[in-house]
């Protein structure tokens, strides 16, 4: 199904535009559920933001005067701006209602432009016009179209309270109307970003591309602040980190290569979506910081990958040629199977790189090297109506050479977020740089805390070094950079184990009690849920799961730094049913490695994914396991190959596994015999000699096992 041609019927989406001011985060009807003050102004910029922009530009400092008369020239903050308010906006044709959104996302950036120019300037005149157009807008009533109003709400949402959150300071704007806009914005944007988020208009999760999410999550967590609305702020916080959508950040973050290149979900359809996509990230983690929540730093900096990898795909290297970029296959509910980088509108530009630069160069010290060279490129970054007519221009408020850039930072950061992806032989280091750096060193030693040997100096671009002829055995990394003012202090150190470890040994030999041990030293132990009970086994004991609630949970992030892996167990299974699991370790549908006995094909599978089910890379048999036998069962991966074993033959290859268990985070919900689907059945059977090693056994390891 087309997103362009989804339709939503127009009760639907403006049903949100109608009812209860006092509609709350959790859909109750209660008042601000806030746990502590926010503050105000508090979204993208904050009082201290526009004291330094004021500084600035009257000291006429570049970049900041730059930007500022570029904001004073666009004919959107001007005192003869016009608006044109609606009493229901419609986005996408839906057969009966022309489209008017673009007075919409005019007015806004009018009330924006307006909003910054009476902060930085003082004249209260733009302060009147910009609470003149928030005033008018009050009485939009709902929006509607097609299934493009969603990103209509989002996009518009979060932008429109970002102009009434600096506005709200002005003793010009009278409390009754202050809380009227206040209301609108909770009765119209706020059910359709919620209920987008929760139900996706009724598709599978992955239907949509990450910017539909990210947007709705913008303007949940900028309505939140602006009304003071704190289950509002977190319910965008915790969908931006858990979500089960492709605005999370794991997903929209799809694939992390070497030197922390972070593919971007939208990569391989084109380029102006995957620019959009730092547009929308950077104000959502901006607005977070501003409440002391860091989205920037989550998960080792990853929206900083994203974002170097979309703004090095768009630089050019030299001449006219565009930097060659890594790329993995992305592929979703619709097939788009697109299995390379897309080169449509590469280049393009929108005015978001200043907020990225700033934060993670400025204020943290970190190298960005790719942001930065985009912000220079660009700057004096413009806003709406500096970057064509159409929507697209629209879509950013913009304006960030003015009101992000910060004096440059005395010195960087040490080297840090140091990790190692290790395999026979090998490690593969990846590590955020620091400011001011011109070169690091790896260095490396057999001791924790070292001492350590260099056995890499000059490292320059891109961050990352490959450690190859490594003996078996355990090693500890550090890296160091080389500044004008001498060598840094060390990064993190990281730990790579390069030989073959066993993680897990459940024998299920323990007979009684809910806990299963783990004999593997680990601290690994199984604990029987429900109706999983013990019972006698091929090899002493086993454990015994019903088919309808029985399970085995294991300890969370129990893969989490595993690379190259061997899950290998016996099974006897008493009933066949399509999509059984003889395990199921993830955080939910999105995010899972699995293996079950029989799929919807008719065959044993097993299968990897980080964006839902659909996108998964499997391993499939020839046949579905066995019914009334014992059959041992084992997957192994290394590097790119995975294998599927029954009874010690290899029944299933794959050679382009580019996942591996540590892409999947730290997984909470690990399982023997039960799914990550709800509607999927329990394993009917038994399960015995349950084991999980750190790197691939060979076919001649595997078939000792049997």
């Amino acid at each position: 199904m087309s997103r362009r041609h989804f339709i939503s019927s127009l009760g639907a989406l403006m049903l949100a535009g109608y009812g209860s001011d006092a509609i709350s985060a959790s859909g109750a009807s209660a008042a601000t559920s806030a746990s502590g003050a926010f503050v105000h102004p508090g979204l993208l910029h904050t009082q201290a933001d526009f004291d330094r922009m004021r500084k600035k530009v009257e000291e006429k400092a570049s970049p900041w005067i730059e930007g500022w008369n570029i904001l004073i020239e666009n004919h959107h903050a001007s005192l003869n701006w016009i608006p044109r308010p609606q009493e229901a906006i419609y986005r996408g044709g839906d057969g009966v209602h022309s489209q008017n959104f673009p007075r919409l996302y005019n007015d806004i950036a009018a009330a924006y432009a307006c909003a910054l120019r009476w902060k930085i300037s003082g004249d209260t005149a733009y302060a009147d016009k910009a609470v003149a157009i928030l005033n008018d807008w009050s009485a939009l009533t709902g929006i509607g179209g097609n299934s493009n109003g969603d990103l209509a709400a989002g996009i518009y949402g979060y932008e429109f309270a970002n102009a009434a959150e600096i506005m709200r300071s002005y003793g010009g704007w009278a409390a009754a109307d202050f809380a009227r806009f206040q209301s609108m914005m909770r009765r119209v944007f706020y059910p359709i970003n919620h209920d987008f988020l929760i139900r996706h208009n009724n598709t599978e999760v992955t239907h949509y591309w990450a910017n539909w999410d990210l947007c709705n999550m913008a303007s949940i967590m900028a309505i939140g602040v602006l009304c003071d609305d704190r289950a509002m702020f977190n319910e965008a916080v915790d969908y931006f980190k858990h979500g089960a959508g492709n605005g999370a950040v794991s997903q929209a973050v799809y694939y992390m290569h070497p030197g922390y290149l972070g593919q971007w979900q939208e990569a391989g359809r084109d380029q102006g979506h995957t620019t959009m996509g730092i547009a929308l990230m950077g104000p959502i983690c901006e607005m977070a910081w501003n409440q002391g929540v860091d989205l920037y730093g989550y998960d080792n900096n990853r929206f900083l990958a994203g974002a170097e990898y979309v703004a090095k795909t768009n630089l050019i290297e030299s001449g006219s040629t565009f930097y060659t970029m890594p790329y993995v296959t992305y592929n979703n509910v619709n097939n788009v199977n697109q299995t390379a980088l897309s080169t449509v509108a590469r280049g393009a530009v929108r005015p978001c790189w200043a907020l990225v630069v700033n934060h993670y160069v400025n204020r943290k010290g970190l190298a960005a090297p790719y942001s930065a060279r985009f912000a220079r490129q660009i700057q004096p970054e413009g806003g709406g109506g500096n970057y064509g007519p159409n929507s697209g221009g629209y879509d950013q408020l913009g304006y960030g050479t003015l009101t992000c850039s910060r004096d440059p930072i005395a010195r960087g950061a040490a080297p840090s977020g140091l990790t190692a992806i290790a395999r026979p032989g090998q490690v593969v280091l990846s590590w955020w740089g620091t400011a001011y750096a011109s070169s690091y060193n790896v260095k490396r030693s057999t001791t924790a805390g070292g001492p350590y040997r260099t056995v890499k100096t000059g490292i320059a671009d891109l961050l990352t070094y490959t450690d190859n002829g490594l003996a078996a055995g355990t090693y500890y990394y550090v890296v160091t950079a080389m500044t004008p003012s001498g060598e840094t202090a060390v990064s993190n150190e990281v730990t790579a184990i390069t030989a073959v470890q066993l993680l897990t040994y459940l024998a299920f030999d323990d007979g009684s009690g809910a806990k299963a041990a783990d004999a593997s030293g680990k601290g690994h132990a199984g604990t029987l849920v429900n109706g999983a009970t013990w019972a006698r086994g091929r090899k002493g004991g086993a454990v015994a799961l019903n088919g309808s609630n029985g399970y085995v949970s294991l300890p969370a992030g129990i893969m989490a730094d595993v690379s190259d892996f061997t899950i290998a167990a016996w099974v006897y299974w008493n009933a066949s049913s399509n999509w059984a699991r003889v395990f199921d370790f993830g955080t939910g549908t999105s995010h899972f490695m699995m293996l079950t006995a029989r799929n919807g094909r008719g065959v044993a599978s097993f299968s990897m994914t980080v964006n839902g089910g659909s996108g998964g890379q499997r391993i499939d048999s020839n046949s579905a396991l066995p019914t009334g036998q014992w059959v041992h069962v084992a997957v192994t991966l290394s590097d790119n190959l995975g294998t599927l074993y029954v009874n010690g033959s290899a029944v299933g290859k794959n050679p382009e596994m580019v996942l591996a268990p540590f892409r999947l985070g730290s997984t909470g919900q690990n399982w023997i015999g039960r799914s990550q689907f709800a509607g999927d059945p329990h394993f009917n059977g038994l399960v015995d000699e349950f084991r999980i090693y750190r790197g691939a056994l060979s076919a001649i390891e595997i078939a000792a096992l049997t």
